[in-house]
């Protein structure tokens, strides 16, 4: 899901400045090419729009190694769960790739239906040039803080691995280059001999490289077992500007540190060689429905004045912060052309406002 409301996100303020019949040719001609290919008029609107707004005109984007990995990634991880999982993207998934995205994470399909099915034929294209995520849930009910039993470990871990068999037919691939023990909140279950020994029969098989956690529940304790662990490459955590996010509540968590206080324990995760993935880093600013939408001061507190001047939405200053503050990328499911660019300039010009360390 986006982080917001399409009403309630406004329009990039850097990006493209070609102007008149150049642009309006370009996007005619993307358009018409989009109709031809797909009969769909939703996609020649959205192609003219990728076109009218050439990614080769947006800020280049930013980019930091992912841990141990070691792979170049770029700051805005496209995620592809909600925004493929009722229909094909490839506008979507092939202008974020023009626009220097080389990571998308996608997701198996007893959560994201058919997402990583419509994300193979971009896959086909561009399978050698990207890294490649996916996740499934360890299927298994223990609570979060739950003993983990050695013969249930066991039936989780094998479900884990077919589901990752499954991911990999759905997507028409031998291989991912991570793959996620997904919406982790069991401090047991993450470091868990069974678990971890299924991934190792993974990546002996050719499957999988590097091992994930994805966590917005006790993201803390779930963090601190992996980070001593040594086993894991990466973590997709829920953290916001004002500490972190917990999915059940969709709220920052009452008694958590604000992100700068959360920084020995990043700090120590990524010394680990673990790679730092932010998601839900502004969904707390798109409120709740029944509460009538919207908290967009929620985390101005932490921003500075100039930070504060920055041509930026509410929604761009809370990702280009937390770049700034301990995280290497931050994961968001674009659904629309305006999301993407907009998440696409808070990541690419983060390292304008913040001394974080990207690489160009």
């Amino acid at each position: 899901m986006t982080d917001s409301p399409s009403s309630q996100r406004g329009k990039p303020t850097v990006g493209p400045n070609r102007r008149g019949f150049v642009r309006r040719l370009a996007a005619l001609g993307a358009g018409a090419q989009a109709l031809a290919t797909s009969g769909s008029l939703h996609a020649a609107s959205e192609a003219g729009k990728a076109h009218a707004q050439e990614p080769a005109a947006w800020p280049k984007m930013a980019y930091r190694k992912l841990g141990n990995t070691n792979f170049n990634a770029s700051r805005l991880v496209f995620g592809c769960g909600a925004a493929l999982s009722r229909k094909p993207r490839d506008e979507l998934l092939h202008t974020a790739f023009d626009a220097g995205i080389n990571v998308f994470d996608v997701g198996y399909k007893h959560y994201y239906n058919d997402a990583e099915k419509h994300l193979a034929p971009f896959l086909k294209t561009h399978r050698d040039r990207i890294f490649l995520i996916s996740k499934a849930a360890v299927p298994s009910e223990v609570g979060p803080n739950a003993a983990f039993p050695v013969a249930e470990a066991k039936r989780a871990a094998a479900g884990w691995l077919k589901y990752l068999d499954e991911s990999l037919r759905e997507m028409q691939v031998d291989h991912v280059d991570a793959y996620y023990l997904m919406a982790s909140y069991n401090p047991q279950v993450v470091v868990s001999e069974e678990i971890l020994g299924a991934f190792e029969r993974a990546k002996r098989a050719g499957k999988v490289s590097h091992l994930g956690v994805s966590t917005h529940r006790q993201a803390d304790k779930v963090l601190a077992a992996i980070t001593e662990s040594g086993v894991y490459s990466l973590a997709m955590i829920a953290v916001t500007p004002s500490g972190w996010y917990d999915w059940e509540t969709r709220e920052v968590l009452p008694d958590s540190p604000p992100l700068t206080g959360l920084r020995p324990q990043l700090d120590a995760a990524r010394a680990a060689g673990i790679g730092l993935i932010g998601m839900k880093a502004g969904r707390f600013l798109a409120g709740r429905r029944f509460l009538g939408w919207g908290n967009p001061d929620a985390f101005d507190e932490h921003y500075d004045e100039r930070f504060m001047q920055a041509p930026l939405s509410t929604f761009q200053r809370s990702y280009a912060y937390v770049l700034g503050h301990g995280l290497d990328a931050v994961n968001a499911d674009m659904q629309s052309l305006v999301h993407l660019r907009e998440n696409h300039v808070a990541a690419a010009t983060s390292n304008l406002f913040f001394d974080n360390g990207a690489t160009a």
